[in-house]
C-alpha cells in the first residue's frame, strides 16, 4: 500500500485569512516527507473558500523545491478550466523541477459557481474532458499537442522541454461516477476515489472500474486511491469527537460548494448520477447524511484505524491512501498530532501489506 497526503487548501467558514489556511497546508505537506509518505496530493478549485488551490502545478512546484524524495501529484487537474497545450508544458516542467518525481492527475469538475466563473456550459463538461485528456495523454508521451476536437482545435506544436519520461503508470484520473470510472480504465489511468459511498457500495464502484479496464487492456488493473478524513489520536473519545465534529463540517462544506441539494444544477448532460444523489440527499436530510460520512472515513487510535483499513482490504482488496490532514476548520496542533500519529503508527504497518 501506498500513502499519500491529500492538500484541500481550506478556510472553513473564512475562520482564519487565507494566509494561515495556505501556511498550514505547507507545513503539514512538508511533514509528510521526513513521516515517510509517498506523495503529496494537491486539489485544484476556484473562487470560494471550500478549496484555494487555483493552480495546482505551481503549489507543487513550490514543493518540489522543498522536498527530495516524495512524489508530487495534481489531485486533480481539471481538464474542461484549463487549456490542453499548457497543461502539459505544465506538467513536463514539473517533472523536471522535481526530477521525475510529478504524478497526473485529471478530473472533470462538479461545481456550478466554478463553471459560471469560467462562463463554460457544464453540459459541455464530459466531452470537453474526454477531447483534452486524449490530447493531454498523447503530448505527455511524444511531446507533440494536437487536436482537431470541437473544443480545443490545435495545429501540431512541439512543446520544450521535451516530457522526461513516460507517464504511462503515473497517471490518475478522479473516477466518482458510473459515467467516468469506465473511461479512466479505456484511458489507461489509475483510479482517485474521493470517498463517499458506504464501502459496500464503493466495492461495487471499484468492480465497475476493474471490468471496464478488462475491456481495453491485458494487464491487471491497479489498485484505487482512496482519497480520505482520518483522523487519529492516542485517545479513542478524543479521535472520535473530533471526527465527529470537524468530519462532519467538511461535508457541510462540500454540500454548501456543490449545491447538492439543487437537483436542476446537475440536470446536465453526464451528471444523472449525481441529480439522483441531490434528490435523495434531499430527502434523507444533510445532517444524517453528515454523520454517515463521517463513520465511512476512519478515524480512532492508531490500532483502531489499522483494524478499520484492514476490514477494507478485506472487502475490496488492494488499494492506495491519499490522507487529507487539514479541513473543517480542525485545529492546527490536532490536524499535526494526527498527521504524525498517523506517519509514526500507522503508516509502517499498512506499507508492509
Amino acid at each position: 500500500m501506498r500513502v499519500g497526503l491529500q492538500l484541500v487548501l481550506q478556510n472553513y467558514l473564512e475562520t482564519t485569512t487565507d494566509e494561515h489556511a495556505l501556511e498550514l497546508d505547507m507545513r503539514l505537506a512538508e511533514l509528510a516527507e521526513p513521516l515517510g509518505f509517498d506523495s503529496v496530493w494537491c486539489v485544484e478549485h476556484h473562487f470560494d473558500w471550500y478549496s484555494m488551490g487555483p493552480d495546482t502545478p505551481q503549489i507543487l512546484a513550490y514543493l518540489a523545491g522543498r522536498t527530495r524524495r516524495i512524489g508530487l501529484a495534481t489531485g486533480a487537474v481539471i481538464l474542461p478550466w484549463n487549456s490542453p497545450l499548457r497543461v502539459v508544458e505544465k506538467m513536463i516542467l514539473l517533472d523536471y523541477q522535481s526530477q521525475g518525481r510529478a504524478i497526473f492527475g485529471m478530473g472533470h469538475g462538479l461545481a456550478r459557481m466554478e463553471y459560471d466563473g469560467f462562463q463554460i456550459d457544464m453540459n459541455e463538461a464530459r466531452d470537453r474532458f474526454a477531447e483534452a485528456a486524449r490530447m493531454i495523454l498523447a503530448g505527455l508521451e511524444t511531446g507533440v499537442v494536437r487536436g482537431d476536437g470541437p473544443y480545443y482545435p490545435q495545429k501540431p506544436v512541439t512543446v520544450r522541454p521535451k516530457p522526461r519520461a513516460s507517464w504511462k503508470d503515473r497517471t490518475y484520473m478522479v473516477a466518482m461516477s458510473p459515467h467516468s470510472t469506465p473511461l479512466c480504465a479505456e484511458l489507461g489511468a489509475r483510479p482517485m476515489v474521493f470517498v463517499q459511498r458506504p464501502w459496500e457500495e464503493t466495492r461495487g464502484h471499484i468492480e465497475l472500474f476493474r471490468t471496464s479496464w478488462a475491456k481495453h487492456h491485458r494487464t491487471p488493473p491497479p489498485a484505487p486511491t482512496f482519497a480520505e478524513f482520518l483522523v487519529c489520536s492516542e485517545s479513542a473519545t478524543e479521535a472520535r469527537d473530533l471526527a465527529h465534529e470537524y468530519v462532519a463540517n467538511y461535508y457541510r462544506s462540500v454540500v454548501s460548494h456543490y449545491e447538492f441539494t439543487k437537483v436542476e444544477n446537475f440536470q446536465k448532460k453526464g451528471y444523472s448520477s449525481y441529480a439522483e444523489s441531490a434528490a435523495a440527499l434531499g430527502t434523507y436530510g444533510v445532517e444524517n447524511a453528515a454523520k454517515g460520512f463521517v463513520e465511512i472515513n476512519a478515524y480512532g487510535t492508531p490500532a483502531q484505524i489499522v483494524e478499520k483499513l484492514r476490514a477494507r482490504r478485506e472487502l475490496i482488496g488492494d488499494f492506495n491512501l491519499s490522507i487529507v490532514p487539514a479541513f473543517g476548520g480542525l485545529p492546527d496542533a490536532a490536524a499535526e498530532q494526527s498527521l504524525r500519529l498517523l506517519g509514526e503508527k500507522v503508516l509502517p504497518i499498512v506499507r508492509s501489506w
